[in-house]
């Protein structure tokens, strides 16, 4: 009987043993995707969030700007057209 308590004993150890070693595989597993992964976002040359969002305000800007010296061309030009009718 002593020796089942001392092989259960042991098993235990052993499994005990076992769950650490895959615990610290699977943190370096996770440490070496983490920088590999990292290291091939910064090759891809990606733009921040931050970035992003000020380029895209200057878009939205630009368009808007741009519409309103649209208008104001298409008025100048009507003027410009009833001038030439007038001068005739």
């Amino acid at each position: 009987m002593q020796s089942d308590n001392k092989i259960l004993s042991d098993l235990a150890r052993l499994g005990q043993s076992a769950a650490g070693t895959i615990h610290g595989v699977k943190s370096e597993v996770e440490g070496q995707v983490k920088s590999r992964l990292e290291n091939l976002l910064m090759d891809m040359d990606l733009v921040s969030r931050e970035e992003y969002e000020v380029v895209r305000e200057m878009a939205v800007t630009a368009r808007e700007e741009n519409a309103e010296l649209m208008t104001r061309l298409e008025k100048l030009e009507k003027e410009l057209t009833a001038l030439k009718k007038k001068k005739k």
